[in-house]
């Protein structure tokens, strides 16, 4: 039976809507793993429906690394600019902000790198997340997009180190 103590449980978990943690939760038969993975692979589905909207609004964040060595600049991109401004956007572009200053990637997208080069590596949306390195970028700004409801872009990044040119 589902209750709506597993619902709230599930939606804390994944932010999903209420009647979409419901669904899942029916078509895993209350299993919360399995609701889970559905919700997943429907947020999946929902920012690839969302890809091709256009985004005008976001904001510039930058991270400075402990020391002030290391900083980095990410713009991230999104529809409106009320979601510019929730919390989840911004622990987002920070996140995004930390990744670039963290693993010096060379290249926005795979389809920037010149063959050869080993995209996990160069790539910044196919690196794997630092704050879980299951993931890779790309899932992370999938999830925050399934999330918020918006499209989400990276649409440039800086890395700065001093001495380094």
């Amino acid at each position: 039976m589902i209750t709506i103590e597993v619902i709230r449980e599930l939606r804390g978990i994944t932010g999903a809507g209420i009647m979409d943690c419901k669904r899942a939760l029916q078509e895993a038969e209350c299993d919360l793993d399995n609701a889970i993975e559905i919700l997943k692979k429907r947020g999946f589905a929902k920012a690839e429906k969302k890809a091709h909207r256009e985004v005008r609004q976001g904001l510039v964040e930058a991270y400075i690394h402990t020391g002030g060595r290391i900083g980095a600049l990410v713009e991230v991109n999104c529809e409106s600019d009320f979601v510019a401004h929730t919390d989840e956007f911004k622990r987002l572009a920070h996140d995004l902000a930390m990744q670039v200053a963290a693993t010096d990637p060379s290249f926005l997208s795979s389809e920037d790198i010149p063959e050869g080069v080993d995209p996990s590596e160069a790539c910044f949306l196919s690196q794997p997340f630092i704050k879980d390195p299951q993931i890779t970028v790309q899932a992370v700004i999938a999830e925050t997009i399934a999330r918020v409801g918006e499209n989400i872009k990276v649409r440039r990044f800086a890395r700065f180190e001093l001495g380094k040119e």
